[in-house]
């Protein structure tokens, strides 16, 4: 466990506008930790050890360690400040530091409503299309206390299938569609973007798709605010991961280059899903894509990966959730490894091209980890998985000596839990259950809703 405190750390400026992020000191130890421990003997971390302990009923949603508490807020269906009613299939958030103190949520939800059946969320003049169903809320809580809802409203709107996302710099939030849907689908408009919201807003920004970042299944970004450059994931069975290096810092609607990660060495599409060692460090290198808005994108999801690929870009299995943590990216692949239960990987830059990728972590068991999705740092560098898996759903942490326990447990229904994210002064953890994904029918069967986690952090390793 590293030594550096909470409030120390915090007072040292090392949280961005954004969010948490992982202490140099903690993310280093992670790594060296992990890169001795064969994956088989890592075991659970116990209370002292990285864990909290045991987890028991906090409420009749959620189960937490002792000492922990939550409250729930922005349920699918309630009525939001601005009269909308909440949408459904709550997903990647962000957390942001107002100016008033206070903390701003800016939330994803992944509507996967088609054409005929969607309905446009807020105002009808700010969507992106007409048709499209997803959406990004805005809201602001209290940073203590109760953790009380001041106030929601629609903050993007006419987009669709938002799944994650992340924070910039720049105090704003990109938020990712995962689908290459378009015309032939039913919508008005081509999908499979980025766009940005800025964490400032009080209403519904206008929605400008971000076309040099890349038209494909998008699931989640990181920025390193050293370099500026952004990283993405792409959620398909055979995907890549990605690099965006903005033509101008902080200004992504100017454009940029997009590339896709290979490795040196004559490793031309290097398969990352089977066959891998934790700990193994392997040297990175860049491949440019030529067209990074395809046509063909619409009937082929893969055509941005298909051009990586032939330039011996690297194979991943479904990457979903990516975060930065001071010096690193991590991000997940949801059903990599021997076992098709997730690994977590690691990628260090080194200066602008070049670099390490490492696998961190792989689930050898769906006792221990099943499916990780949505990712996060904390601020005492420890990793928080949100899992998307068969059974029983958990938000686990990986601790700096790369052993796995579980904080969270979904005990309302079997519905994924993501968007968890750190407040910024660290004392608080969000997180949603996503509920339903399709369908009108209001009440939902299963509602998304979002839910505020704050105890004794300092006890374990988030």
């Amino acid at each position: 466990m590293s030594t550096i405190s909470r409030r120390t750390f915090l007072g040292r400026g090392a949280v961005a506008a954004g969010g948490a992020a992982a202490s140099a000191s903690a993310v280093e130890a992670l790594m060296a930790r992990n890169a001795v421990a064969a994956p088989g003997n890592r075991g659970r971390a116990k209370r002292g050890d990285g864990g909290y302990g045991p987890l028991s009923p906090a409420g009749p949603e959620l189960a937490l360690p002792a000492g922990f508490t939550y409250v729930m807020f922005g349920v699918e269906g309630s009525t939001m400040s601005d009269g909308n009613p909440t949408p459904k299939a709550h997903d990647g958030m962000g957390a942001f530091a107002l100016p008033n103190g206070n903390v701003r949520l800016i939330r994803n939800h992944e509507d996967r409503d088609t054409a005929v059946n969607s309905r446009v969320k807020g105002n009808p003049a700010t969507a992106y299309d007409a048709r499209g169903g997803g959406s990004t809320t805005s809201l602001e809580v209290k940073p203590d206390g109760d953790r009380d809802l001041v106030k929601d409203f629609i903050s993007l709107n006419g987009t669709i299938v938002n799944c994650a996302g992340g924070p910039t710099p720049q105090g704003s939030w990109i938020t990712c569609e995962e689908t290459t849907a378009g015309e032939t689908q039913g919508f008005a408009k081509d999908h499979g973007y980025n766009f940005e919201v800025p964490a400032s807003a009080e209403d519904e920004v206008k929605a400008v798709p971000l076309k040099a970042m890349g038209r494909f299944v998008h699931e989640a970004i990181a920025v390193d605010p050293g370099t500026g450059i952004y990283y993405e994931t792409e959620d398909r069975g055979t995907s890549g991961f990605y690099r965006f290096i903005p033509t101008s810092t902080g200004n992504l609607a100017a454009g940029g280059k997009l590339q896709m990660l290979a490795l040196k060495g004559n490793r031309d599409n290097y398969d990352t899903r089977t066959g891998q060692r934790v700990g193994k460090p392997l040297p990175v290198r860049w491949v440019d894509i030529d067209d990074p808005d395809p046509a063909a994108a619409e009937t082929d999801p893969l055509a941005v990966f298909k051009q990586g690929e032939a330039k011996g870009g690297a194979i991943f299995s479904r990457l979903e959730g990516c975060w930065y943590g001071d010096g690193s990216i991590f991000f997940s692949a949801t059903d990599g490894g021997d076992a098709e239960l997730g690994q977590i990987w690691q990628y260090r830059p080194r200066g602008k091209s070049g670099g390490q990728l490492i696998l961190l972590f792989e689930s050898r068991s769906a006792d221990m980890l099943d499916a990780p999705d949505n990712v996060a740092v904390s601020p005492s560098g420890g990793i928080v998985l949100c899992e998307d898996g068969d059974d029983d759903q958990f938000v686990r942490g990986l601790t700096q000596r790369g052993q796995i326990f579980d904080f969270v447990k979904n005990i309302k229904n079997d519905r994924e839990f993501a968007g968890a994210t750190f407040s910024p002064d660290g004392e608080t953890m969000f997180v949603n259950i996503q509920g339903d994904t399709r369908g009108p029918g209001r009440p939902a069967v299963e509602p998304g809703m979002t839910f505020a986690i704050w105890g004794p952090f300092e006890d374990g390793a988030l």
